[in-house]
């Protein structure tokens, strides 16, 4: 992996001295998110604006509500490659309203995913399996367990409130796990003897790129139910299912009005749900770092970045285009 990462500056290094004059972009802060799918995304990036563009790129560490206090305090950083809308919420709308930032792409191709799960071996066996219903009639067919959030997180939050009002205490167990790590292992586990499990899990991950899942259906998509049920302790929760999460890549709005051609670039780029769970279990199962996955991405995907890029960018990068 270390040789890949030596491959790509090799290559375009020599790309740029073959060119006479490189534009030089100027620095660009762009955040790297405390999560793997985030840190891929912004080490792709950051190659195609330095390799591409001739930007000098600052990797800013941060989470969606520090990266939401900055831009409010201090405008920056210039770039935020993953900000999922149903955690940013209101502090975003009020940042974009006062025309502060702007967005450029929805990242993910559909969306962020999140929902109620049991294992494609699982529903080969039992086509029966269609819904959440389904299972709550069946319940030793799923291992008589819900696997739910770990307490803190948002979706533990309306994990509860579905829960309460499908009743689906009265036909099964619902563990509620201590950490994502014992949530991603039980899949791990299950899967290794392709024993039951059913539970809650989202894209784009690792576990979802490792181990083919099937979603179940838990109800009909209502967004003021959604949203209510993402209030802990609500009084009348009720059954929707996850809408698709748009999950955006943003910009101050200084900085795109400054910077056309990198706000451009950025619009592009949007990832397959399923091209990231991939690169995501590529990482995982190789025990590899995400600037390695992102350097794996670059070297097996070049038939979707290169449409990212301009023709200058796509001319520099032509080495690695296959």
């Amino acid at each position: 992996m270390r040789k890949s990462l030596t491959f790509l500056g090799g290559i375009a290094a020599a790309s740029m001295l073959g060119t006479a004059a490189l534009a030089d972009c100027g620095e660009v802060s762009m955040t790297e998110m405390n999560w793997p799918s985030s840190q891929v995304i912004t080490h792709t990036a950051k190659f195609l604006m330095e390799q591409g563009y001739g930007c000098t790129v600052e990797m800013v560490p941060s989470a969606t509500i520090t990266s939401l206090a900055s831009l409010a305090e201090n405008n920056e950083p210039d770039i935020v490659t993953e900000m999922w809308l149903n955690s940013a919420g209101e502090a975003f709308l009020k940042l974009e309203e006062e025309g502060k930032v702007k967005r450029l792409t929805e990242v993910f191709n559909p969306g962020g995913l999140e929902g109620w799960w049991i294992p494609q071996y699982l529903a080969d066996k039992h086509p029966e399996l269609q819904t959440v219903q389904d299972v709550m009639a069946n319940p030793e067919l799923a291992g008589g367990r819900f696997n739910n959030c770990p307490v803190g997180w948002g979706c533990r939050i309306v994990n509860d409130n579905i829960i309460a009002a499908l009743g689906l205490r009265n036909s099964m167990e619902v563990f509620d796990h201590g950490s994502g790590e014992t949530l991603s292992g039980s899949i791990a586990a299950a899967a290794a003897d392709e024993a039951p499990w059913f539970g809650y899990y989202w894209a784009p991950t690792a576990v979802l790129g490792k181990y083919p899942m099937k979603r179940l259906e838990i109800g009909p998509v209502d967004a003021d139910i959604h949203l209510a049920n993402q209030t802990e302790g609500n009084d009348n929760p009720g059954v929707s299912d996850f809408p698709a999460a748009p999950v955006l890549t943003v910009a101050t709005t200084d900085f795109a009005e400054s910077q056309p051609e990198i706000a451009e670039l950025m619009s592009n780029v949007s990832f397959e749900i399923d091209t990231l769970n991939a690169v995501l279990a590529w990482a995982d199962e190789n025990g590899a770092s995400t600037e390695e996955a992102a350097v794996y991405f670059i070297q097996n995907y070049s038939d979707t970045w290169s449409g990212w890029i301009n023709d200058a960018a796509r001319e520099k990068l032509a080495g690695l285009i296959k």
